[in-house]
Order: structure tokens, then sequence, then C-alpha cells
């Protein structure tokens, strides 16, 4: 970002506030509802589910053997 003066923060609040005052979506191509189950079914994403969650799991009873975990 070039030159932050008070004129320019001005432009852009301006701009944004153009952009709620349609409805608020700065980009509508950026909607995460699109995006739910777009790996459904996906082999690799089951091997990356697979893997993070074992070690997701292993991390949490390390912490637990140490008396770290808390609920």
């Amino acid at each position: 970002m070039s030159d932050l003066t008070l004129e320019s923060l001005a432009r852009r609040v301006a701009a944004l506030e153009t952009i709620v005052a349609r409805g608020g979506a700065l980009s509508p191509s950026k909607n995460w509802r699109k995006a739910v189950g777009m790996f459904h079914e996906s082999e690799f994403m089951r091997k990356v589910d697979e893997e993070c969650g074992a070690r997701m799991r292993e991390a949490e009873r390390e912490a637990a053997r140490r008396g770290e975990l808390t609920e």
C-alpha cells in the first residue's frame, strides 16, 4: 500500500461503505458455502484427514501424559 494519507483512507472507507450498503459481501465469489462438500469422497482428503487426525490424537495423548491436557 503506497502513500497512506487521510485522503487515501477516506477513499478506501467510502469504497467499503458502498460495498456494505449493497449487501456487505466483499467478494461474492468467496462464499464459504460453495466449498461445503467440495472434497466429499476424495481419497486424497480422506488420507489427509486420517494423518492429521492421528497427529492431533497423539499430541493430545502426549499432553495428557504430561498433565497439560485441559478440557
